[in-house]
């Protein structure tokens, strides 16, 4: 049993390093993307968590769209241009920039839930 003591140490050794490499190769969030994704989350609601709508419902995911085409969107929502049942009321609460920000945050996000 000695022998298996050196071998379960290694494997732990090992693991740890990965598992420090993987930390240290994460990007810690900027108060900005912070920011980013606070203001998203209130998209969860309708547009599924992370902008990934559920299958099956008629409101669209917001994950993967460019941010020029959920910039002109919002915009146009703000604007009355575009005729919605809530998100005319919902875009005139965004600023421009918040609604450049959330653009850019939705338009970064993987279309598809990480593995667990």
């Amino acid at each position: 049993m000695s022998a298996m003591v050196p071998a379960r140490a290694g494997v732990t050794i090992a693991l740890a390093s990965v598992l420090s490499a993987y930390a240290v190769a994460q990007e810690p969030p900027t108060p900005q993307s912070l920011r980013a994704r606070s203001l998203a989350a209130n998209c969860a609601a309708c547009h599924g968590t992370d902008g990934r709508a559920a299958a099956g419902t008629l409101l669209p995911g917001l994950a993967g769209v460019p941010a020029p085409v959920l910039i002109e969107q919002m915009k146009a929502f703000k604007t009355g241009a575009r005729v919605g049942t809530v998100m005319p009321q919902l875009a005139k609460g965004y600023s421009d920039a918040q609604i450049e920000q959330l653009a850019a945050w939705f338009a970064q996000a993987p279309t598809k839930a990480p593995r667990k």
